[in-house]
């Protein structure tokens, strides 16, 4: 934005290839100065205030009316209204019975279609709170000159051309080019998601399409000054800078269904379809066959139908399902947000995770130390003090290696962090890079309290971004119990004074500043061919993605003046090369493998440099040796097209920006793969929220990025993510299996109804409100009590299921209809049997519809302890594997007893008493269920193959 003399805006300025001089002439402020008043009121009316602008989302009321849109609500209220003014017809006509209660059809129906959508409402009315957490990032006090005065004002009174005043502790309150600093260092993690601050500077040579996370002369809102000091001249507010840009992102994205709802959807249309034809066909047949005079029949016949097809306890007993999902998720460490994001991780074919601190353990480690004489390597992870100093393999000791012990000493000394215990864990106070070199030489044996009080710092040229080094000048005290490291740093000291400078940075630039080089406890002239050998070292441990330091010293006659870094940094001894790597964490590898073998492919996309991450993404099995990295900038410069063939190939992504990570995520998805996305800041919110699951940081997260997720990692692991993976196909798998569970029963109901009317027996055999209890409470417990079923063991070992495939894939779409057509035949056969049996005992003639009634709802507790297993026989599984199905099965049955012989439900759901033989029938035919199952296990072991229909 470009505020010219007639105030007019340009909002594409790139503020980083400006000179500050020229940003101060465009935004028309002073540095001294600042703006006016007048000018501050002016730009406050023509941009606003600074804050984030809240377009809104879905009101309470839009979401419940939302949620009477399913097709499968609108019939039943169809068939309420329609089964309400049939009741009403009879109360006029005088043809109600004494013991009938009106409309309790009508009531029963409309109060499932209430619930249900209360259920739904409830699953979705979880207000939009991303954009909330933005606002309370960007609302910080605020130091500006203004009038020629430093003055404090709220961050939403800035505007373009304010001089902002930073000091380490604030946060950022607007975007702004940087007129002066001081060792000035932001940490820009929300945004770049880079972990280590950075350090800024005035003077930078960028390019145009530099990253955000290298823009070093600008500093960004939402960000935090962590250390120095530092001026800048605001150039964007409110949603015109990087984190309303995010906040427009947000906004804009609309979260996509999740495979499960778009399932749902699929199912609800199909059965309401496949239950409009089935009701006109029978219509039009009982008209041509029996003509008019049966109409209200075949009404009776299409409304029970109606609701035989809809399976009103479906919603219910998969949100049971998943919530008990999530319940055994939080026990792994991963919290769901959102309840259909349980189904949705079975179904995840690429995970794209962030690197520092899921995969890895964000935590700097030292990997080895590199001198003229030998190279070691060091183990041990995390800040944990324990581990060897190895050479070609073996372990040393380093007390016999005096190079090593004087580098160790130099990072010990030219220190500021601190190693402490806290709950059992070892963490680092101050700078992991520092941290790292501390716990290193802690590893050796070195003791930190000991050299503090053997060698007392008398003073320091600390870093800065145009130095990139540090040193610090101390002076030996005496201390004889640190006889390792007094005669290792013997050798570097002048007889006639014991001032040492140690040097750490940059390895080019404290290189070029050495003339000797330390080789096995003498010192010795730096030659060329050493140089060169040198930064060969260094280039070759920087291309593995490894964080190099350069170590050196110089004896001392006198301390140096403050002011005099350039003169006294000079003449140095080489002392040697550390590098060190944000180690993965040591169960990452494995999470990794298992992905592999789930058939997941995992994504890095990260902020950080690229080397270190294919470094990263190499070692944990992420990436191969070759493999294509694309960054922020090439990513810039690929068209959708492109963008989509990349990413079939391409595992490792670094220096993105926020828009690059939605762009990877919409490419994924367009190329039909179910993504899940990590993230912990601001610039993840967009991608996380558009992302089929959106994965926030418990520990490192921003409050924006884990409102915009599904599923929050308690644990910050990578490896929590392949467990709730696991957990998110075992209840896909029980979805599954209930789901054929409720429908089969179902089809074999409007089977048995339809064929009533062909049957001269008079009547419908199940009223609405029978079929109501069959599908909530006979289908509906026990479908529960399968939502608990062990986990197979091949689990993660199978590819996962195609995203886009029906929810009548792999033969449950077969399974259904079949096992719907022989409970119909079972049902039929008996609804003869039973109505000749009524005809000839004494006693009410309609107890044949009691007997159809219970013949059903016992044949369900058959097929529910048969369906546990494809494959394997009933007698064969454990019981006490899944006690809820035998318990839910007796309940069910006794609850269904109770139906026929305890008096008000007796009258309430228009139920005869069956006498014991009639019972005895009853269980004798849905027993045939129960055995055409298990005979179906038995024919396909025979032949040789799997069930009749897979998980």
């Amino acid at each position: 934005m470009t505020i010219s003399d007639t105030g007019s805006v340009s909002p594409a300025t790139r503020w980083h290839l400006l000179p500050a001089e020229k940003v101060l002439e465009q935004l028309q402020s002073d540095r001294q100065l600042g703006l006016t008043s007048e000018q501050v009121a002016e730009r406050q009316r023509q941009f606003g205030p600074n804050e984030l602008e809240d377009t809104g989302g879905r009101s309470n009321w839009a979401i419940l009316l939302d949620q009477f849109k399913n097709i499968m609500l609108i019939m039943l209220i169809a068939v309420a209204i329609i089964s309400g003014v049939m009741d009403l017809m009879d109360m006029q006509a005088g043809r109600v019975k004494s013991n009938d209660i009106p409309f309790k059809d009508t009531v029963a129906i409309l109060a499932i279609v209430f619930l249900n959508g209360l259920l739904g409402y409830v699953q979705e009315s979880r207000a939009e709170k991303a954009l909330a957490a933005l606002k309370n990032m960007a609302s910080p006090r605020v130091r500006v000159v203004r009038d020629g005065r430093v003055q404090e004002v709220s961050a939403g009174e800035l505007v373009p051309g304010d001089i902002m005043l930073l000091e380490a502790g604030v946060q950022v309150a607007a975007d702004g080019r940087l007129l002066e600093e001081a060792s000035l260092q932001v940490r820009e993690a929300a945004l770049t998601g880079e972990a280590q601050a950075v350090s800024k500077r005035v003077a930078a040579d960028l390019s145009e399409d530099t990253p955000l996370g290298d823009r070093l002369n600008c500093v960004y809102q939402g960000t935090d000054v962590v250390q120095g000091r530092g001026v800048a001249i605001v150039t964007q507010t409110g949603m015109g800078t990087e984190l309303g840009k995010i906040a427009t992102l947000l906004q804009s994205v609309e979260a996509e269904p999740t495979p499960l709802q778009q399932r749902m959807d699929q199912l609800s249309q199909a059965l309401v379809t496949g239950s409009l034809s089935l009701v006109a066909v029978v219509v039009v047949l009982g008209l041509l066959v029996a003509g008019w005079g049966k109409l209200r029949e075949l009404v009776e016949v299409s409304l029970s139908m109606a609701v035989a097809v809809v399976p009103e306890g479906l919603p219910a007993v998969i949100t049971v399902t998943l919530a008990l999902g999530t319940q055994r998720m939080v026990r792994r460490h991963a919290l769901i947000r959102k309840l259909p994001a349980v189904e949705t991780l079975g179904s995840v074919t690429t995970i794209c995770s962030d690197k520092t601190g899921t995969l890895t353990q964000n935590k700097m480690v030292v990997q080895g130390i590199h001198q003229h004489s030998c190279s070691l390597s060091v183990t041990g992870h995390a800040y944990t003090p324990e581990g060897e100093f190895l050479l070609n393999g073996q372990p040393i000791d380093t007390r016999h290696h005096p190079e090593a012990i004087a580098l160790l000493t130099a990072g010990l000394l030219c220190n500021d962090a601190a190693l402490q215990k806290e709950n059992g864990d070892w963490c680092i106070l101050g700078d992991p890079t520092e941290g790292a070199l501390l716990v290193a030489a802690t590893k050796a044996g070195l003791d930190r309290h000991q050299l503090s009080y053997a060698w007392t710092r008398l003073g320091e040229f600390p870093f800065t971004s145009e130095r990139k080094r540090m040193s610090v000048m101390v002076k030996q005290e005496g201390g004889g119990r640190i006889t390792d490291a007094m005669g290792a740093i013997a050798p570097l000291l002048l007889p006639s004074s014991s001032l040492l400078l140690f040097c750490k940075g940059s390895p080019e630039l404290v290189l070029e500043r050495c003339q000797f080089v330390y080789v096995k406890g003498t010192v010795e002239p730096l030659s060329g061919d050493r140089r060169q050998q040198i930064l060969q070292q260094n280039n070759h441990l920087a291309s593995k993605g490894l964080r190099v330091l350069g170590f050196a010293a110089r004896p001392l006659e006198a301390l140096p003046a403050e002011d005099s870094a350039e003169e006294t940094e000079q003449g140095l001894i080489w002392l040697g090369l550390v590098d060190m790597l944000d180690a993965p964490r040591p169960e990452a590898r494995e999470a990794v493998a298992r992905c592999r073998s789930a058939g997941i492919r995992p994504v890095m996309i990260t902020g950080d440099h690229q080397l270190t991450a294919r470094a990263i993404a190499e070692d944990l099995g992420i990436a191969q040796p070759g493999d294509e990295v694309l960054t922020g900038p090439d990513l810039e410069h690929c068209t959708p097209e492109e963008l989509e063939a990349h990413v079939e190939r391409v595992s490792v992504y670094a220096r993105v920006a926020p828009e690059h990570k939605l762009k990877i995520v919409q490419a994924l998805q367009r190329r039909h793969h179910i993504v899940a996305m990590t993230g912990d800041g601001v610039n993840d919110a967009p991608a996380l929220k558009r992302a089929d699951i959106g994965i926030a940081m418990g520990i490192t997260g921003t409050d924006v990025s884990k409102e915009a997720s599904d599923m929050v990692l308690l644990d910050d692991n990578f490896a929590t993510i392949v467990s709730a993976v696991e957990e998110g196909r075992v209840v896909y798998t029980n979805i599954r299996r209930f789901i054929k569970y409720i429908l089969g029963s179902n089809i074999g109901e409007v089977i048995t109804i339809a064929a009533s009317p062909l049957f001269a027996f008079g009547g419908v055999p199940l009223t609405p409100l029978q079929i109501l209890w069959m599908n909530l409470v006979t289908d509906g417990l026990p479908a529960l009590a399968l939502a608990v079923e062990p986990a197979e063991p091949n689990v993660m070992s199978r590819p996962p299921h195609d995203p886009k495939e029906s929810i009548f894939a792999r033969g449950l779409g077969t399974y259904m209809i079949r096992i719907g057509v022989v409970l119909s035949i079972i049902a039929i056969a008996q609804m003869v049997v039973g109505y000749h049996l009524a005809q000839t005992i004494p006693g009410d003639p309609d107890r044949w519809k009691t007997m159809v009634f219970t013949t059903l709802c016992l044949a369900q507790m058959g097929h529910a302890l048969a369906i546990r297993s494809n494959t394997r026989l009933t007698l064969e599984l454990n019981p006490f594997s899944n006690p809820y199905v035998l318990t839910s099965v007796v309940f069910t049955s006794l609850l269904q007893l109770a139906l026929i012989y305890v008096e008000p439900l007796r009258n309430f759901f228009g139920t005869q008493i069956l006498s014991p033989l009639e019972l005895l029938i009853c269980l004798g035919f849905s027993l045939l269920l129960f055995v055409w199952i298990e005979l179906e296990k038995i024919l396909s072991r025979w032949q040789g193959k799997g069930a009749g229909v897979g998980d």
